[in-house]
């Protein structure tokens, strides 16, 4: 039987039955189709397309058009999983207009369920304007990688008491404003435990431990295409690069030594045909 269509409702109840929630970042039609065909609750359609994708150092460099094109693509091969859109930096940030403008680009245009954007308590006002707007908001908290450098690097956030309770706040600010999900980046794994507990809607972990809601991981992580680095949070359940590079070192073998393509890859004609030629 085909899978219904995931929906913010189905999610707040999986939250509330303790049902774990499950997330995956896709970036284009054919991964997209995998997560989807996976039975994965939700795809997310994250600003790390920059780093895995496109080949930039980090993620400040993506676009709105960059990440529309990307959404566009996923959209098409999604039947039910829930899409989220990543908000890249500075689409959000300059003022409140211009944040619920390019929200709605990603419903409008790319056919996503909703969007996240990144930043605690501050942003509270953007989430409610936009949900406002109607659209679903997820918040993003701990690690937030647009502002990786004000937080002094690629750093486990909350680690003492004072930024754990600023972050327990900033959760709750965003629920408060509107997000229906929180995903929760590189905290300690008691922090994103005592968040998920104090706050209704669902949380989603990457490096936050077992005890949130739900677990995101980006797919090339998953599936070994990225081999700058591996996350100490990142588990690799297949590790495609060498197979795809021995793959390809054998294509390029085969086809100087003259072996392929094959008779079993080649079109044939009779030959008193080719001899009219």
């Amino acid at each position: 039987m085909e899978r219904k269509k995931v929906t913010v409702a189905e999610l707040q109840q999986k939250k509330e039955a303790g049902r774990k929630i499950t997330m995956m970042t896709a970036y284009d039609y054919p991964s997209a189709r995998l997560v989807d065909e996976a039975g994965i609750d939700t795809v997310l359609v994250g600003d790390s397309l920059g780093m895995v994708v496109l080949g930039y150092d980090s993620t400040v460099p993506v676009t709105m058009d960059e990440m529309i094109h990307h959404c566009k693509a996923v959209y098409r091969g999604v039947r039910s999983s829930f899409i989220i859109g990543d908000m890249p930096f500075l689409s959000y940030q300059v003022s409140m207009d211009r944040a619920v403008e390019n929200a709605g680009r990603f419903i409008k245009e790319a056919r996503c369920d909703a969007v996240k954007l990144e930043g605690g308590s501050e942003m509270a006002p953007v989430v409610q304007a936009i949900v406002r707007a109607g659209i679903p908001v997820c918040g993003h908290i701990g690690l937030t990688p647009q502002t990786a450098t004000m937080l002094s690097g690629f750093k486990v956030q909350g680690k003492d008491a004072g930024g754990a309770r600023k972050l327990l706040a900033a959760a709750k600010d965003l629920e408060e404003a509107g997000a229906f999900m929180l995903v929760m980046e590189c905290i300690p794994d008691l922090l994103g435990a005592r968040i998920t507990r104090d706050i209704k809607i669902p949380t989603i972990g990457i490096g936050a431990g077992k005890e949130c809601d739900g677990q995101v991981l980006v797919y090339h992580d998953l599936v070994g295409l990225f081999d700058r680095f591996t996350p100490k949070f990142a588990k690799q359940y297949v590790k495609l690069t060498p197979l795809i590079r021995d793959a390809l070192i054998l294509y390029r073998k085969e086809v100087e030594e003259g072996s392929f393509p094959g008779p079993e890859h080649t079109f044939s004609m009779k030959q008193e045909e080719a001899e009219k030629i």
